[in-house]
């Protein structure tokens, strides 16, 4: 299946809701505890909060690098983070769950998910030594490795049924789907689901609507799409800066798409808004994520 075929672009409404020049904006999510909208600047460790009640944002973490996060179901945020570490942060507390990786100390995590039960899905990045690789993160904090030799771990969706997985590898410029087992968290039976071509931008992070339909963000390629049941395009959302990084929905209803994107410390190349968040009304709604249900050790 092929992401590469013209399609026609959708002239939806892109509002900027907020613009701290992030380098790399990523892993939107929705708090449905707190009605807000949370996300990260990866590489500089920082994470924002944005409420749409009353139209205000602001950066609520600063630390070590996160490549990505889970609402845990108490509300707390579930932080992946550099070297493999994970933690539990609590409005300005960190509880680390696990303190590294020893086979990450060099690397970081990059998009992570939670799965109907509460266990975590959690990629890295590759390194000049290794490949990424995607591990499991179950609730008793044990960690499992699932899949290797991944150029770049990137977004992930669990189907309505709950009985398929998709998984982005960015780097191969692939969305892989699996099958998925709820029982054990396994998964299996590894196939292309949508491959994308140079000039379409590579897939990064991604989500799915309440129809059952993927949607991925097209880093280098100015847009967000949607894709439809046979792993093609059949909607593309434009923006005004370059490296779109992910997307969800939010709001009280999830009808609305949230979109970060990245290369704020390089404007000049990548647009005037690089590194924002927007928002876009959505025709369709979203679901809410997995909490994450993580003990400490």
């Amino acid at each position: 299946m092929c992401a590469d075929q013209p399609t026609g672009e959708k002239s939806l409404e892109v509002e900027l809701i907020a613009d701290y020049a992030c380098e790399t904006g990523e892993n939107p999510l929705w708090h449905p505890i707190e009605k807000r909208l949370y996300w990260c600047d990866i590489p500089n460790g920082r994470i924002f909060r944005y409420d749409p009640a009353h139209g205000t944002h602001e950066q609520c973490y600063q630390g070590r690098p996160v490549g990505g996060f889970t609402i845990q179901v108490d509300g707390s945020l579930l932080l992946f983070m550099d070297r493999g570490t994970i933690a539990i942060w609590r409005e300005g507390s960190l509880t680390e769950v696990v303190a590294e990786i020893p086979a990450e100390r060099a690397s970081r995590f990059n998009d992570v998910i939670a799965d109907p039960r509460g266990r975590v899905f959690c990629g890295t990045m590759s390194t000049d030594a290794n490949k990424g690789r995607l591990y499991r993160l179950d609730l008793d904090g044990s960690l499992h490795v699932i899949l290797e030799g991944i150029g770049c771990s990137n977004g992930m969706a669990f189907t309505l049924d709950r009985k398929g997985l998709y998984y982005t590898d960015s780097l191969a410029y692939e969305i892989y789907f699996f099958d998925y087992n709820i029982e054990d968290g396994s998964i299996s039976n590894q196939r292309v689901f949508a491959a994308f071509s140079e000039a379409d931008g590579l897939p990064d992070g991604a989500t799915l609507d309440a129809d059952g339909r993927l949607w991925s963000a097209l880093w280098d390629g100015y847009s967000f799409v949607r894709l439809s049941a046979d792993g093609k395009i059949d909607e593309r959302v434009i923006l005004p800066t370059r490296k779109v990084s992910s997307v969800a929905f939010g709001g009280e209803d999830y009808s609305d798409l949230y979109v970060t994107t990245a290369g704020g410390n390089a404007k000049e190349e990548n647009g005037a808004s690089a590194g924002a968040l927007f928002r876009v009304k959505a025709q369709t709604r979203g679901l809410p994520a997995f909490f994450s249900r993580i003990e400490s050790l």
